[in-house]
């Protein structure tokens, strides 16, 4: 009984926080998973084939993967830069009140509302 409720509080705990993701960590997982990978090749070769060098060049390539994953995520729209569209119009247009003709017969306003 007591298996099963710890089993149930570490699924619903896993599922609470399993939706949870930014772009930011995507990466960041995305990086620490392809740098354990090559960490531990590169461990594996450098140390002859043993196993503990293989794990620590794991190690060390996802803590490096990860960090330089997160750190190589552009930044979300708005984050720089004006308002997005549609944000702020401005000012109303200008409307014509009367017309008049200039020296040269050209149509123009003389009176806005």
């Amino acid at each position: 009984m007591k298996r099963t409720l710890a089993l149930l509080a570490a699924l619903a705990v896993g599922l609470s926080v399993s939706a949870c993701e930014t772009p930011q960590q995507q990466n960041a997982l995305f990086g620490g998973a392809l740098g354990a990978g090559t960490g531990a090749l590169i461990g594996s070769a450098a140390s002859g084939g043993s196993a503990g060098g293989a794990l620590a060049g794991a190690a060390i390539g996802a803590g490096t993967g990860a960090l330089l994953g997160s750190a190589a995520t552009p930044p979300g729209p708005g984050y720089y830069g004006g308002p997005p569209p549609g944000y702020y119009g401005g000012p109303p247009p200008r409307r014509c009140a009367q017309w008049a003709y200039d020296y040269n017969g050209n149509r123009v306003c003389t009176a806005f509302y």
